[in-house]
């Protein structure tokens, strides 16, 4: 069984930091129809998510419940309810003693995507991982996934590595499940596409 694995803030809704109310919430431009065509093809979803404002303060652990709840009404109304929501409330800089370690399930660390597949029984190597920074691609990367950075501004570094370097790039979540629905239709090599962000 084969996956997508979404980030959250700034991939699927834009991005407000630390932000737990879900009147604040807006999708990002094509997630829906992105969301739509990745299920037609037949993935399972999933977002995944660092929160480190549990961690850092800013909110609590249980304040996360009501926001992917409401995420998960607004996006089943569009027949497109995740099949999970994996999160990670650490960081090593964090000021909650409860929260504040390094993890394995941190991104760039693959451990969300590893318990995705060990819970839900997912093939990773036919699996994606779509993310709006580096730190998303090196996860799926990690996880043994291919990957897709949505280059939307959002990445500021440019810290580059193999680990770090998309199979695909795209402008949003729809071009993105587009290009993934013909690369997994044509079942070609991607090494065509893995140089377009040198």
């Amino acid at each position: 069984m084969r996956a997508a694995f979404i980030d959250k803030d700034g991939t699927l809704i834009d991005n407000v930091p630390y932000n737990t109310d879900p009147a604040r919430v807006r999708l990002s431009s094509g997630a829906v129809a992105g969301l739509r065509l990745l299920r037609q093809q037949g993935f399972r979803l999933f977002i995944v998510t660092n929160q480190p404002g549990v961690a850092r303060g800013h909110f609590p652990e249980s304040a996360l419940r009501p926001l992917f709840a409401h995420l998960q009404r607004v996006l089943a109304c569009q027949d497109v309810a995740p099949d999970g929501f994996y999160y990670c409330p650490h960081s090593p800089d964090g000021t909650v003693p409860r929260y504040a370690f390094d993890c394995d399930c941190r991104k760039p660390r693959a451990g969300m995507l590893l318990r995705a597949a060990s819970e839900h029984g997912i093939d990773l190597p036919a699996s994606w991982m779509i993310g709006d920074i580096l730190n998303d691609v090196e996860c799926g990367r990690r996880a043994g996934c291919r990957t897709v950075l949505i280059d939307n501004g959002n990445e500021t570094e440019w810290q580059w590595s193999p680990l770090r370097r998309p199979h695909l790039v795209a402008p949003d979540l729809h071009a993105a499940a587009a290009m993934i629905c013909r690369c997994d239709t044509a079942q070609s090599p991607l090494t065509a596409h893995s140089d377009t962000a040198s």
